[in-house]
């Protein structure tokens, strides 16, 4: 499999905006091991195997268990996620599939038992950045594993 095109190269500007973007969502107010699960969800739901690579080889390197790993995408059904990391996981499936009419009220007061705002506005931009990356990936038909080397992400040592 070959990538189509190289977006970093051809549009180094607006390359260099979203990683900005991705290093300045992770720097919020929702811990890491949320980001990483809500990384592979929605990776999960746009079929981006790019991502879902890349997020399951950092999920791993930041110590995440494989058996949640593989429970991620069954979320509702398995007892390994805690109350607040479902918050989390409902609100980027609402935001990763926009449900006609939106996010109901019903969803975001759920949310909002278990994250304070900020969490939620914090959440929110993550969310949107790695639907940005899963939609630039899917259109180069990025290749999985193809940039291990250079995110570190041979750490994990998943091949």
């Amino acid at each position: 499999m070959t990538q189509r095109l190289n977006y970093a190269q051809l549009s180094p500007d607006l390359f260099k905006s979203l990683m900005t973007l991705s290093g300045e969502a992770k720097k919020g107010t929702v811990e890491q091991s949320i980001l990483d699960l809500v990384d592979i969800r929605a990776s999960q739901i746009n079929g981006c195997t790019f991502c879902l690579d890349m997020h399951t080889k950092e999920a791993t390197i930041h110590g995440e268990r494989p058996l949640r790993l593989y429970h991620i995408a069954s979320w509702r059904d398995s007892p390994l996620f805690s109350p607040r990391e479902r918050a989390a996981l409902a609100w980027t499936e609402a935001l990763t599939k926009l449900p006609e009419g939106g996010v109901s009220d019903e969803l975001y007061e759920r949310v909002r038992g278990q994250l304070s705002e900020k969490e939620i506005s914090d959440l929110t931009f993550q969310v949107m950045v790695i639907n940005a990356w899963n939609r630039v990936s899917i259109a180069v038909k990025a290749v999985p594993g193809s940039a291990d080397k250079a995110y570190g992400l041979d750490k994990a040592q998943l091949q």
